[in-house]
Parts: C-alpha cells; structure tokens; sequence
C-alpha cells in the first residue's frame, strides 16, 4: 500500500514540505532544538504519515478521518512557519516559499476530502 500511497502528488508535495522543514530547522537557534524545532517537525511529518495510515486503512470514512489530521498538522506547521518568521529564525523569502508548498499540500487535501464527500 505504500507504494501505491507514494505515488499520490499530494503525498509526493507533502513528503518535499517534510524536507524542507529538516532543511531550514537545521538553522535554528540550538535553544529551540526541544521547543520550535522538534514541534515543526513533528508536525510536518504527521502530514504525509496521515496520508499513508489513512490510505491504508482502506475505507472512505477512515482515508477521510486520516486527511482530515494531516490538514490540521499542516495548519499547525503553518503557524510555527509564521512564528520562525516572525523570530527572524527564517528569512521572508524562504518562508514564502515554504508556506507556497504548504498551501499547494492543503489545497490538494481540500480536493480530495471534496472528491470523498462527508460519509
């Protein structure tokens, strides 16, 4: 199932957001490593991880209940994005770029959660 689960674009942007949360994490203040750090990332990779589960468990209802996490865990990394920002830990143009792929990821999942109805 997890091969088949990689090949969804969604999973594929979300694992790539996964990425580069590690990638600018690695710059944080060495203080925040158990505070902001491990929290953002976390976060980020509860998104693609909630995917699979929810893939896996091989009904509508529970793809649906697993989507519905990853997009709170995307809103959650979202925040902690503004919030590096605002701490100067990350610069405006890396966060944009950031936040550009998180929305792709929350758009998609928008879609599918639309394409599996409320059950």
């Amino acid at each position: 199932m997890y091969s088949d689960t990689s090949k969804l674009i969604v999973w594929q942007k979300s694992h790539a957001l996964v990425l580069e949360i590690y990638e600018i994490t690695k710059g944080f203040p060495k203080e925040e490593l158990f505070g902001l750090t491990s929290q953002i990332r976390r976060a980020a990779v509860s998104i693609p991880s909630n995917i699979v589960e929810g893939k896996a468990r091989g009904s509508n209802k529970e793809y649906r209940r697993f989507l519905l996490m990853a997009r709170g865990s995307l809103e959650e990394v979202k925040y902690q994005l503004l919030l590096a920002k605002d701490l100067h830990y990350i610069e405006v143009n890396r966060y944009n770029g950031i936040l550009y792929i998180a929305d792709e990821v929350g758009k998609m999942i928008n879609g599918i959660l639309r394409k599996l109805g409320s059950d």
